[in-house]
């Protein structure tokens, strides 16, 4: 297979290869991401990225797993700055500084492959990542690989049941019942928990409304609560966004968007400024209060 220095490669094999010499494999113009594993300077270094230089470490020793298996499964759900995961079945591989290394049996039915790649399959991750992270951040990785992979939660329980004596299992249940298939994003989902641990009625996920959706709803209320990206900024997406809103606002829903940083710093002014919103849509519409 011919050897692409945009993506993770051994220096030994691109040297036998004549692609480069070892001084030049040294220079300002190549990275080592690990020992050995190196990559041109100028590509930046993403999870994905140190993930595929994780699989080329491992040499068959293991298969990536956590957050490198569910994002090279395309549900990103690690926070910024993640290292690569790999799961091995005995000693001799350490974790270091850009890898974390953890130590598991699995089943060759329990891996698959993607990219060439060595991953732990999507239920094994969701059942992974759920046993070990914070609730909200667990519900977040079992919400990205339902939406991503199509996988069924309550089916981490009967892995849990087949897995006897593993840890972390205790909140799993709470984890599948808190979960849904249908958040399109982390962000969404981290929202729609901020509202219900704060005790408000759960929306509908992506609610139509004539050629659009909206990514939680109240359709009795006509009041929509959305995750409001990056990508937004787009000046092309600004401009449809503008259209949507035209849109939604004549069809009389009112629609509240929050950032990044809200949603990640201040959970809890979310879940007020919607409670104050469905109060008022309520009052004016001669509904009982939410």
């Amino acid at each position: 297979m011919p050897i692409d220095l945009c993506q993770p490669f051994r220096g030994t094999a691109a040297v036998v290869a004549g692609l480069v010499t070892p001084k030049v494999l040294r220079g300002p113009g190549f990275r080592r991401l690990f020992t050995g594993i190196y990559i041109r300077a100028d590509v930046q270094i993403t999870l994905e990225v140190r993930s595929r230089a994780a699989h080329l470490l491992l040499d068959g020793r293991g298969v990536l797993g956590g957050f490198s298996a569910a994002e090279l499964l395309g549900a990103s759900c690690a926070p910024l700055g993640a290292p690569a995961e790999v799961v091995v079945a005995r000693g001799g591989m350490t974790s270091r500084r850009g890898l974390l290394v953890r130590r598991d049996e699995f089943a060759s039915v329990e891996v698959t492959e993607v990219v060439g790649c060595a991953v732990t399959g999507p239920l094994r991750t969701a059942y992974d990542l759920a046993r070990r992270l914070p609730l909200v951040e667990a519900v977040v990785a079992v919400d990205a690989l339902a939406f991503a992979q199509g996988i069924v939660p309550a089916d981490m329980l009967l892995m849990a049941r087949r897995r006897l004596g593993s840890r972390g299992t205790a909140q799993l249940p709470e984890v599948v019942a808190l979960s849904n298939p249908f958040a399109e994003s982390p962000m969404e989902t981290r929202i729609r928990l901020a509202l219900h641990f704060a005790g408000l009625p759960p929306p509908v996920l992506q609610h139509p409304v004539g050629p659009y959706r909206l990514d939680m709803a109240y359709p009795e209320l006509m009041v929509a609560v959305e995750y409001d990206g990056r990508d937004h900024l787009d000046p092309d997406r600004a401009l449809r966004d503008l259209h949507r809103a035209t849109y939604l606002g004549r069809c009389g829903w009112l629609v509240m968007r929050f950032r990044a940083a809200v949603v990640l710093g201040r959970p809890w002014w979310i879940a007020s400024t919607v409670r104050d919103a469905l109060h008022r849509a309520a009052q004016e519409q001669g509904l009982p209060a939410v």
